[in-house]
């Protein structure tokens, strides 16, 4: 699945060809995705303009200038395809487990006023698409209850320790739970426990005193998972090839992975020597080093 900087990723690439521009058309080849789509989706959508398009955790909206926003989620395989008058199709957004576009899976296409055209193609058809008025979005059933963005103000030490206080399920599972930090997937929390040196099976209330109040991990843990997720945005992404994004840059985060999938290969930390191990956690495979990151004690 793709995880929040690969959505980043594709919310900018998708940005210069949506941002103010006219949905002229909206071709829809099927009537469902994971769910149905919107009752008359594609006459809701047609002649509207898109007035902002952001990212919630894993989601994309587009707000539209008659008060309503188009919801997407990618799930596991979607992806969006950017055709442009004079110029090659781009993909913006490429996953580290990639699956092929065929060309029978483009569900749903936009015709911009530009001219260029948006295809949404999705293998698996795990993503969907919803429309819903703008201004019920934090109440309504994809956004209620989410937790706070890793990528925003709220994140921080104090944060983290308040919600992890006095839990006991490990740092792992709390870190990956969409109610407490929305859009954190396995590959990059695998990746920011590596670099705060805290083991993954650690309880999660062991980065807080029994007051809430944080430790130092967790404040390194914070400031961690911010620098991991805006290195991984800037490379694109954790793509499994090289691809020319928009702007033409290319996407090489995962020549960066510490421990993610690296089992049994030495550990990157200078003068360590151990392996990378694999463990798995409610079905999710967790990469991690026994020397950099000790199991704590049991409080």
């Amino acid at each position: 699945m793709p995880e929040l900087p690969e959505v980043e990723t594709v919310r900018r690439g998708l940005e210069p060809a949506m941002l103010g521009e006219t949905l002229l058309r909206v071709e829809q080849n099927r009537p469902d995705l994971r769910f149905p789509l919107p009752d008359h989706f594609a006459a809701r959508l047609t002649g509207r303009r898109v007035e902002a398009l952001s990212r919630r955790a894993k989601y994309l909206i587009a707000d539209l200038d008659d008060g309503q926003a188009l919801i997407m989620h990618l799930g596991m395989s979607g992806r969006f395809v950017v055709e442009a008058p004079g110029t090659p199709p781009v993909e913006p957004g490429a996953y580290y487990n990639e699956i092929g576009r065929h060309l029978i899976h483009d569900h749903v296409v936009f015709h911009m006023g530009s001219g260029a055209r948006i295809t949404y193609n999705d293998v698996r058809r795990f993503g969907f698409m919803d429309i819903l008025p703008r201004s019920e979005l934090e109440t309504c059933r994809h956004f209620a209850g989410m937790g706070i963005e890793p990528l925003g103000n709220e994140l921080s030490g104090e944060t983290l320790a308040r919600l992890f206080a006095g839990k006991f399920a490990p740092l792992k599972a709390a870190l990956l739970d969409q109610r407490l930090v929305a859009g954190l997937g396995n590959i990059y929390v695998c990746e920011a426990l590596f670099r705060a040196g805290l083991h993954p099976e650690a309880e999660a209330g062991s980065i807080a005193t029994a007051t809430g109040r944080p430790r130092p991990a967790a404040h390194a843990l914070a400031q961690i998972i911010r620098e991991v997720l805006e290195e991984a945005i800037r490379s694109g992404g954790s793509t499994l090839r090289d691809f020319a994004h928009a702007d033409g840059s290319l996407g090489y985060f995962q020549h960066r992975f510490r421990v993610y999938d690296r089992q049994g290969q030495p550990c990157v930390a200078p003068g360590c020597g151990s392996l990378v191990k694999r463990l798995v956690q409610s079905g999710r495979s967790t990469f991690y080093c026994e020397s950099c990151q000790p199991r704590a004690p049991r409080r």
